[in-house]
């Protein structure tokens, strides 16, 4: 589900640590509801990219909107408040904590107005009957959905989605595939990184190719497999 006016914008968006350019004018959009898949070779500058989004790092230049708003300065927890959320790649849940209190912890940092079920996110992430384990208890794939449930306990309208697929065996990478797409149908918009190209497949035909922090390519992923810039990138050439 999306709708034709963008929830999320970048234009133009530059960032460097010293005198490395990790992005160079990116520009894109995302509207309510839509998935968009963010790929590249290592270093391409993927994860900079939703880092800066969700307020880690500061853009140097640019402009990112969000729901109308200019935030590319507004810091992490206060983007939380507004609706911007992430994960990450190592999930950085709370391991001496019961499953249910780092959810519970979470809902206190979302957006004042969303009042989150807490009992409905376990539930969405499939670990309402492990709510009283502690998280260090759990698997490798239900530390990704409790870090994706701390997330959407913020009540988020754009979930930024870092490599979510990594090390996980065909059926869990089907349950996680099949619950974003759940979220994007109730209008979240996503953005996903991914190395994972069937996995992204399964849930949308629109990516964002990034190489050397430039956007190389900005379609659909059958196209983007075909496109020479992208596929040098990938192999090198």
């Amino acid at each position: 589900m999306s709708t034709d006016a963008p929830l999320l914008r970048l234009e133009g968006v530059n960032k460097r640590f010293g005198g490395l350019v990790v992005l160079n004018d990116v520009s894109f959009a995302v509207a309510p509801g839509e998935i968009v898949g963010l790929v590249g070779p290592n270093g391409s500058g993927k994860t900079t990219t939703i880092n800066v989004i969700s307020g880690v790092y500061r853009a140097d230049s640019g402009r990112i909107t969000f729901d109308g708003q200019p935030v590319h300065h507004v810091p992490m927890h206060r983007l939380a408040h507004l609706g911007i959320n992430r994960t990450f790649q190592v999930p950085r849940t709370f391991r001496d904590m019961t499953v249910r209190e780092n959810v519970e912890v979470a809902a206190h940092f979302g957006r004042p107005q969303a009042a989150v079920d807490i009992d409905a996110v376990l539930r969405d992430i499939d670990l309402h009957d492990q709510a009283g384990k502690l998280a260090g208890s759990l698997t490798v794939n239900q530390q990704k959905l409790l870090d994706l449930g701390r997330a959407l306990a913020t009540g988020p309208k754009l979930l930024l989605v870092d490599e979510i697929g990594a090390g996980l065996n065909p059926a869990e990478l089907g349950g996680i595939a099949d619950l974003l797409k759940r979220l994007a149908a109730r209008g979240i918009a996503l953005v996903v990184v991914e190395h994972l190209l069937d996995f992204l497949g399964r849930l949308t035909d629109r990516v964002i190719v990034l190489g050397a922090g430039r956007m190389l390519f900005q379609g659909s992923l059958a196209a983007a497999s075909r496109d020479p810039e992208v596929v040098a990138a990938f192999i090198g050439g």
